[in-house]
């Protein structure tokens, strides 16, 4: 019933969290509807993220290979870590522009209780840190996963502090 570049659009976009197949049936219809000048804007949009990589140090999106604007800064805070969830949770740290330090992206934190072998190599990359604050999000389940991350931590950092602001308030910053 759909054509073929339909649901292929659908397939894809259907894959993307909080969007299943119904709202990516929508977006693909709207996205057809805007016209063929649109439909290429995003699609190059899309192909752009190919060109992105990963930095060494804190795991964020980043322009090329090697570090990020923000662990190149010689005016950040080498003794002191964010470890955040997601890179949004970064930008909207970023965004308040009241810590100096640097960051490390964990990714997303799975609800079984448990890090990833992923997670557990990503927190032993943070070295020189003597202070580390788990800005996860306030609830039971950033509670749970900031205790483990905490025990994972015990030995290599002297001080783990949590109670960042709030990441819902700062984004609404």
């Amino acid at each position: 019933m759909l054509p073929d570049p339909i649901k292929k659009f659908v397939d894809a976009f259907a894959k993307l969290p909080g969007i299943g197949p119904r709202q990516a049936t929508r977006l693909a219809f709207h996205v057809f509807s805007q016209g063929k000048a649109e439909v290429a804007d995003l699609s190059s949009a899309v192909a752009g993220l190919s060109v992105l990589a990963i930095c060494q140090s804190c795991f964020t999106t980043n322009l090329s290979e090697g570090l990020c604007s923000i662990c190149s800064n010689p005016q950040r805070r080498k003794d002191l870590v964010a470890i955040v969830e997601k890179e949004t949770d970064l930008i909207s740290l970023e965004k308040a522009k009241k810590f100096d330090g640097r960051y490390l992206v964990l990714g997303e934190l799975k609800k079984d209780g448990f890090l990833t072998n992923a997670q557990k190599l990503r927190l032993r990359t943070i070295k020189n840190a003597e202070e580390v604050i788990l800005a996860m999000n306030p609830t039971t389940y950033g509670d749970i996963n900031a205790t483990l991350i905490a025990q994972e931590l015990k030995e290599s950092v002297k001080k783990i502090a949590s109670g960042m602001f709030r990441i819902n308030y700062l984004a609404s910053l």
